[in-house]
This record gives C-alpha cells, sequence and structure tokens, in this order.
C-alpha cells in the first residue's frame, strides 16, 4: 500500500516551506526532497524518533520536511489556523474534536508510550503505595509537597489536570510550581526543586540523566497510557497537506511502525515507544 501512495505522488516541485513561520517558528529541516511539508509535534522530535522517520521518508519519497517544535495544544492550534500540514499529539479528545469540527482530517493512531510520576528518592507523600494516580496526587497535595507542571496546555498537562480532577483537587499554592517549558526542561526544574513531577517515559528513559536526585514511584495506572495520533489538515488547506498524509501513510506503515517499536532499543536496551498495534487495546 505503502508503494502504491509513493508512486502517486505528483511531480510538481512544492515550496520548500509549505507555510511562513515568524522568526520563533522556522523549525528544522530534515531531508532535501522537493515535496515539502510541515509538522508540528513536541517530544517525538525532542527525543529524536521524528528526525528518523523523517530522514528515512524524505529518501524514499524525494522529501523534506519542516518540524515545528510545539506541544500538543499548539500544535493543533497550528494546525487550525492551517499554519501547518500536520501534527503528531497526544490529546485523543481534542484531535476526535478536530475531525469533528472539521480541521483535522486522517486521524491516524501512530504508537504510544506511558507515564511515570518521579519524584524524590525518599518519597515524602508516600506515593509509591498509591492504588492509583489520582491517589498520588491527593497525597502530593495533602501534604503540600512540590510538585512541578508544565503549565502550558500540551498533552502531558491535559493528561495531568485530569488526573487532579479524579483526585478532587484544584492544583494551587506555593508547593505547586509551574514552568511553562517542555518535558525535559520541566524534569531538570524538579529536580531542582525536589519535586514530583509526571513525565512520559520515552523521556525518562533517554533523559533520566538530568534528573539524578529523582525516581520513578508510580507507573502501572492504565489512565497514564499515552496514546499518540497523527493528524493533517483538510485537503487544499495547505499547500504540503498531500505529502503529510503520505508521511503518515508511511508512519503507519511497516516500515514506520518498526522504525517506532525499535527506537533507542540499541542505546538504552529497550524502546522508547509502542507500536500502533499495542496502542490500539487503549485507543
Amino acid at each position: 500500500m505503502y508503494k502504491a501512495i509513493l508512486k502517486t505522488m505528483a511531480i510538481t516541485l512544492i515550496p520548500i516551506c509549505s507555510v511562513c513561520f515568524a522568526a520563533d517558528e522556522a523549525g528544522t529541516t530534515y531531508g532535501t526532497g522537493t515535496h515539502s511539508f510541515s509538522l508540528a509535534t513536541g517530544s517525538p522530535g525532542e527525543l529524536g524518533l521524528l528526525k528518523v522517520l523523517a530522514e528515512d521518508f524524505a529518501r524514499r519519497a524525494d522529501a523534506r520536511m519542516v518540524w515545528i517544535k510545539a506541544g500538543t495544544g499548539q500544535s493543533l492550534d497550528l494546525l487550525k489556523a492551517k499554519k501547518v500540514d500536520m501534527v503528531m499529539v497526544h490529546a485523543p479528545a481534542q484531535v476526535d474534536k478536530a475531525v469533528q469540527d472539521g480541521w483535522g482530517t486522517h486521524k491516524t493512531l501512530i504508537g504510544s508510550n506511558e507515564f511515570y510520576i518521579v519524584g524524590p528518592k525518599s518519597d515524602p507523600a508516600a506515593i509509591s503505595k498509591a492504588s492509583s494516580a489520582a491517589e498520588a496526587y491527593r497525597q502530593v497535595s495533602t501534604g503540600a509537597r512540590a510538585f512541578v507542571s508544565r503549565g502550558d496546555n500540551a498533552g502531558t498537562h491535559q493528561k495531568e489536570m485530569q488526573i487532579w480532577k479524579q483526585a478532587g483537587v484544584q492544583p494551587a499554592g506555593g508547593w505547586y510550581i509551574v514552568t511553562r517549558d517542555f518535558m525535559t526542561a520541566s524534569l531538570k526544574r524538579a529536580n531542582a526543586e525536589g519535586a514530583y513531577f509526571m513525565s512520559d517515559s520515552s523521556t525518562w528513559i533517554m533523559e533520566k540523566s538530568v534528573a539524578p536526585d529523582l525516581t520513578i514511584l508510580f507507573r502501572g495506572d492504565r489512565f497514564l497510557v499515552n496514546t499518540y495520533h497523527a493528524l493533517a489538515a483538510p485537503a487544499g488547506a495547505t499547500p504540503g497537506r498531500d505529502t503529510a498524509e503520505k508521511f503518515i501513510a508511511y508512519v503507519a506503515s511497516d516500515v514506520g511502525q518498526e522504525v517506532i517499536r525499535s527506537y533507542g532499543r540499541e542505546r538504552f536496551g529497550e524502546g522508547l515507544y509502542n507500536d500502533m498495534r499495542y496502542a490500539k487495546q487503549f485507543d
């Protein structure tokens, strides 16, 4: 199927950048082909998975990708504003809303990871004994123990707020530290503050050296599984949308899925992401 899709690619030259970005949205380019498209995402780009996928696709499809680093909320805003051709995000409810409202199409489950609640090795809130993520959060708030939040409406922050709601807690006060930053920077801040933090497993595996005073204290709640979807702009809405659709097909193909499930295994002894077959049971 994927090979057939590639054969249909038009030979018309597409401008190198499919949208005009502000200076801070210039993005990172992968590949040197003639078929250009733009993609907004956060951690998959930060951790290098996107680079591997993009460069392999670019070689196969005479393409180039412009990656815009943005959390889930901002990525979806960019897609809605027709400033990117596609996104890779982890906010299923928002993805479904985008499809329902007509500004997101070609929704495709591409894989998953999970969230860990990490914190000081002494575990002052005793969350390692909690029976659920909500109970862990409740124990943190009850003891007013330091907790770092990204506070940026990214997928991680949205999941965090869902857990606080389940716990019946409105987080506020000196113990609740908001970074408005990406995952690795927030993990560093949690380490500096001796605070609890919810990290995605992929970031923890790759970047835990930046937080030597923290450890995984809670994991395994089904609610902490983190599914990723790709979503494209509607047909004709953006210049690189058709190439973006072909990239989504590549990511969902056997070739792309092998890249996802094996990424990080050689370096860390375990993959950083699960493939879409595994993720489907949680979608």
